[in-house]
């Protein structure tokens, strides 16, 4: 579709508000959710609360964006809510999605963090190798909640996660495999 509100515009944050917008006209039209209190905003942690979903829009060139850090938790367990991603390609005024995904909650923790640990955990790991594990992936937390997680991990290993999730204040989501890669669980919403 051609979007001449955006042909001089190559910020990416005004690219990705748009999209967003347009995304929660479309849901509002079609009844997904009528009140305007069901919308929450970036400032308040999830776009869409009253479908547990926050919407991310990246650029096909580098698709990343960031999530607020709450719980060291979440990079191995997931975010705790569904990413509705738009992965775009934008030309003056058109913009083209080669890639939209529904990522369902059990999905959006780090790939390599939790298939790592589902290995160790498979092959009989003990609670100080798990220790040592996510220690080394520097999750951030502190050693005594880093040995009680270890030992609940021990019990009940995670879901296997699909996004890599860099630690910082906040953390740091890329997409790359979730776009170049179909996979069961993961809804290609696009055509």
């Amino acid at each position: 579709m051609d979007h001449p509100e955006l042909a001089a515009i190559t910020d990416g944050k005004a690219v990705g508000t748009y999209i967003e917008s347009r995304f929660k006209t479309h849901l509002r039209d079609r009844n997904f959710f009528v009140e305007d209190e069901d919308e929450g905003s970036a400032a308040k942690g999830i776009d869409l609360p009253g479908l547990s979903t926050d919407i991310k829009v990246t650029s096909y060139r580098q698709p990343q964006s960031s999530a607020p850090f709450k719980d060291f938790r979440q990079k191995i367990e997931g975010l705790g809510y569904h990413l509705m991603l738009f992965v775009y390609v934008k030309n003056d005024q058109s913009i083209e999605f080669p890639s939209i995904r529904f990522i369902p909650a059990e999905f959006t923790a780090d790939f390599q963090t939790t298939k790592y640990l589902r290995v160790i955990i498979e092959e009989g790991a003990e609670v100080e190798d798990v220790l040592a594990y996510l220690q080394d992936r520097q999750v951030p937390a502190d050693e005594s909640s880093l040995v009680a997680y270890a030992e609940g991990l021990l019990t009940r290993a995670p879901q296997q996660g699909f996004l890599t999730i860099s630690n910082a204040l906040q953390w740091r989501l890329q997409y790359k495999r979730v776009v170049a890669t179909d996979t069961d669980g993961i809804r290609n919403v696009r055509g």
